[in-house]
């Protein structure tokens, strides 16, 4: 009869073992796919900002020097390969902020329709890279936490997904740079 008993708890115990297993799988899984949703929508929102930039740099209401410099920043922005987007997009956020960071500037080209159209757009989509960076940073903490316990590298639970690895970059808005910390 205990010998029974002994089976019995060794097979409950291995069920259990597997349901959490397969619960911290799917968990994993489910990070996995937040982590590559939010990705997708900081790539959109770094090219959106991209593209206002550029829009801005184009438009004529900048003197020539900030233009260039912002046009350049916006090209390489959205051209440069992966391993060098955080610099490009750091290098971007600086020119915004030399191009229209000072009030005269802002209030310049805020008197012209179309400027104050392309400020506006030029700031919505800095505060969504913030938003979005913050999104896809969370979710990579997440998914880094949970591959990091023992029960889900023991078990080679992450399968081959690569790790993801944090967006840092200066995103700090145009007419931010008072507020920079030495």
């Amino acid at each position: 009869m205990s010998a029974v008993v002994d089976v019995l708890v060794v097979v409950a115990g291995l069920v259990v073992l597997a349901w959490y297993l397969s619960w911290t799988a799917t968990r994993l899984d489910r990070l996995h796919g937040r982590t590559e949703g939010a990705w997708a929508a900081l790539d959109a929102q770094l090219l959106r900002r991209s593209s206002t930039a550029h829009e801005l740099a184009s438009s004529g209401l900048l003197d020539p020097a900030s233009a260039l410099l912002l046009a350049a920043a916006a090209l390489e922005a959205r051209q440069c390969p992966s391993g060098r987007r955080e610099l490009a997009e750091s290098d971007l956020s600086q020119a915004l902020r030399a191009a229209v960071g000072d009030a005269g500037t802002t209030t310049a080209l805020r008197v012209e329709p179309v400027g104050a159209q392309l400020l506006d757009e030029v700031s919505e989509a800095t505060e969504r890279v913030v938003l979005a960076r913050s999104f896809y940073n969370d979710a990579v903490t997440s998914t880094r936490a949970l591959r990091a316990k023992r029960v889900v590298r023991w078990f080679r639970l992450a399968g081959h997904a690569e790790v993801a690895t944090p967006f840092d970059m200066d995103d700090l808005p145009p007419g931010a740079s008072s507020r920079l910390v030495s």
